[in-house]
């Protein structure tokens, strides 16, 4: 009996180490694992950028009227959709070349990103740049930032226009006008190759860009129906403000990964210890924008402005995306303190012009994203001329090229709603369906 009691306990003990020696998969070289972590930190950049659609919707929908949260929603579904869609059909390509005909750093090829993944069960022998990351990570991390520009659009454009103009016009946005720009500074282009021009993670290339296209689209579309009267500026409160500050919470969260994985590389100690660095410099400089704006609107206004703060913590993210490496934290805190001053003294600017902005999303994405991308010269070897440079061309360029595409759609098909239809809400004139239909039926 003892005898089977001692072959019973020695049988359990040895079990658990054949199973340990059946399941342990074998040894990984060097450059494997260099791949294998470079690929895993585009996948999780990729994924919290993608949340960062949640967040510009439900900022967006917070900010909003009741009476057209439901077509901002359907906005940005639509986009990023239609992004995912044109990025991969020419976008990548365009930014990236993959195929043979291109103008060397300035336009490149056209053809379908057909084969951006590897194979099913590739070896590292079969990957392509095998000693740097999977194609497939890096080509659902850089579409989370085409998507990204076109949601700072939306915004900005809200509760006047139609809904299927301003789609097209995404298409274009991510098809075609941000990967051209974008190409010159993270595709081997002439900003980067001949200018010097330095943008980490994307103040102008991504942020300043989207903020162009939207004050394009602001001036060809005009304001809303009585928001500027006999000289005022008549308020329009948003319709749900918590919603509103769930979305700033859920971009600030996204930005770990938009920032984080701009390092573009995990696979040594110095790598891990920069992206901790990255993630350390961003939370601060957004902390240092709500802060600033919170005190600011305080002193102005005698009472603190939710919006505005909202607004300054994005704003110092915005700030802090140029270079949210280099930086000490005291370096992050007042490079987003003052993207948070930016944004309280523009945003009325901006009314000033009569260039209404729904969520005041040109003055946080494009004036912060200036100001970020003007802050690298004091980090670096960055240049005024070679920053000043690559800001005039992508910002020049996107402005341009959407303005010509704003005017051909309000010329063919037309970009905003009837009067009508504005004073009744989008939610009913393009959806037939409103967000809150309790608090309307009386």
């Amino acid at each position: 009996m003892i005898k089977k009691i001692l072959l019973t306990t020695l049988a359990a003990a040895a079990l658990p180490s054949v199973a340990l020696a059946q399941d342990a998969p074998a040894a990984v070289g060097a450059d494997e694992f260099v791949w294998i972590m470079n690929s895993l930190l585009f996948l999780i950049g990729g994924f919290l950028v993608f949340f960062m659609a949640a967040g510009f919707a439900m900022l967006e929908g917070g900010l909003v009227r009741s009476k057209n949260a439901s077509t901002q929603m359907v906005k940005n579904v639509g986009l990023f959709s239609i992004a995912a869609i044109m990025y991969w059909l020419i976008g990548y390509n365009l930014m990236y070349p993959l195929g043979d005909w291109a103008i060397e750093g300035y336009f490149s090829g056209l053809f379908p990103s057909v084969g951006v993944l590897e194979a099913v069960g590739v070896d590292l022998a079969g990957a392509d740049d095998a000693a740097y990351a999977s194609t497939g990570s890096d080509f659902i991390f850089q579409l989370m930032f085409c998507a990204a520009t076109a949601s700072i659009v939306s915004g900005a454009l809200a509760e006047r226009i139609k809904l299927w103009p301003f789609l097209i016009f995404a298409a274009i946005l991510t098809g075609f006008i941000y990967p051209l720009t974008a190409s010159w500074q993270w595709g081997g282009g002439w900003l980067s190759e001949n200018v010097g021009f330095s943008d980490f993670a994307g103040s102008t290339v991504v942020h300043a860009c989207g903020a162009a296209a939207a004050l394009a689209g602001a001036l060809v579309l005009g304001p809303r129906i009585g928001k500027y009267k006999d000289g005022r500026v008549v308020p329009m409160p948003g319709s749900n403000l918590p919603m509103a500050t769930l979305g700033m919470f859920i971009l600030w969260l996204g930005w770990f990964g938009f920032n984080g994985g701009s390092q573009l590389a995990m696979g040594s100690v110095g790598d891990i210890a920069d992206v901790s660095r990255i993630f350390s410099n961003t939370n601060m400089a957004a902390s240092a924008g709500a802060v600033t704006a919170l005190i600011l609107t305080q002193i102005l206004y005698k009472k603190p402005d939710l919006t505005m703060i909202l607004n300054g913590a994005l704003a110092g993210l915005v700030s802090i995306t140029a270079e949210p490496l280099a930086p000490t934290l005291f370096g992050a805190l007042w490079i987003g303190a003052i993207g948070g001053v930016i944004v309280v003294f523009t945003v009325p600017l901006l009314d000033k012009l009569k260039i209404d902005d729904v969520v005041g999303a040109i003055p946080v994405h494009g004036f912060a994203g200036i100001w970020g991308t003007f802050a690298v010269i004091f980090y670096g070897e960055a240049t005024i001329g070679g920053q000043l440079t690559g800001m005039v061309a992508i910002i020049g360029t996107t402005f341009v090229l959407s303005l010509i595409v704003w005017y051909i759609l309000k010329a063919l098909v037309g970009i905003r709603v009837s009067e009508e239809a504005e004073i009744a809400g989008l939610d009913n004139s393009e959806l037939g369906m409103e967000a809150y239909p309790e608090f309307s039926k009386g």
